[in-house]
């Protein structure tokens, strides 16, 4: 039986997706979902998850299957990818995780942390601290409190910024020193670590003809929907590109031509910085480049075989 586990990341609208599909085809790979926007159920546009006719193609599994009205955690979806890794493998299959979130894809390659719970209270006691002074101010009191975090995450970073702050000044100890008792539970794998780094005018027209296909999609009916749930500000469904602008269409303080256009640049932003992250923290990762799909998927293909 192939121990084999294909990794495949990118930033939004690269068309890791599509060349999934292609691979899977070609080698008995069954797809699973590696973005944490494309689980919940209430969003099969605006997170831009796989069409039926895709599905047809390829067996897709962690898709539109978690409610928007729950929290679902990187630590979740890694109790299920296993199951669904073993599932694969039983079945004579080669898992293919595909998606752009780099914490599921770290949780795979590195593993998860064990650093404690800490309550929510002590969490949003942090957090007003850090809206009260600033990302700036709050930045040099982190580095006070946890020297480890220079030149590890960026002064501009506010959430993990926060995160470290939470960590350090609950367990006493650094996020950094509780990275390095993580292990991966995937070291007896042979995995193939594959980043798709699309040419940058090649993915501004993807996320261009992307905007327009949802708006065509009715992302619109999606967005209202959603809101008629009413759920908690804080839930990660909330974060999904669009929502807010559609809100705002909606509400009336945008229209048409401005929503798109909002949708448009927060896209360009996200693939930025999963591009950034993927420098920091995918640097042992086969980076393929191409224009050409029929030639990527050779490179590809060729890599994992």
């Amino acid at each position: 039986m192939s121990r084999k586990i294909i990794l495949i990341a990118g930033p939004t609208a690269s068309g890791k997706s599509k060349l999934a599909i292609e691979i899977a085809k070609q080698i008995k790979g069954e797809i699973i979902n590696t973005d944490s926007m494309q689980v919940y159920k209430e969003f099969s546009v605006l997170s831009s998850r796989p069409s039926k006719l895709d599905i047809k193609k390829v067996k897709h599994h962690l898709y539109g299957f978690q409610p928007a009205t729950k929290h679902f955690s990187t630590g979740a979806w890694l109790k299920l990818v296993k199951k669904q890794i073993n599932l694969c493998l039983k079945n004579k299959k080669i898992p293919i995780l595909v998606g752009g979130t780099g914490l599921y894809f770290e949780a795979i390659t590195n593993g998860m942390s064990k650093i404690p719970h800490i309550n929510f209270k002590a969490r949003d006691e942090i957090r007003e601290l850090q809206k009260k002074i600033g990302q700036k101010k709050f930045y040099e009191k982190l580095l006070k409190l946890d020297p480890l975090i220079k030149n590890k995450i960026e002064a501009s970073d506010s959430q993990r910024s926060i995160r470290a702050y939470e960590v350090k000044k609950l367990t006493k100890k650094s996020i950094f020193e509780w990275y390095k008792l993580t292990k991966s539970e995937f070291k007896q794998f042979q995995i193939f670590k594959i980043f798709i780094n699309t040419p940058r005018e090649k993915l501004l027209k993807n996320i261009s003809k992307r905007v327009e296909q949802m708006f065509k999609n009715n992302c619109i009916k999606e967005v209202r929907l959603f809101l008629a749930l009413n759920i908690d500000a804080t839930l990660s469904a909330n974060k999904i590109i669009g929502v807010r602008e559609i809100k705002d269409y909606l509400l009336g303080a945008l229209n048409l031509l401005q929503t798109k256009e909002l949708i448009n640049i927060k896209t360009r932003q996200y693939a930025k910085r999963q591009i950034t992250w993927s420098r920091g923290h995918m640097s042992d990762w086969n980076k393929q480049y191409s224009n050409n799909f029929s030639s990527l998927l050779k490179k590809i293909l060729k890599v994992i075989s």
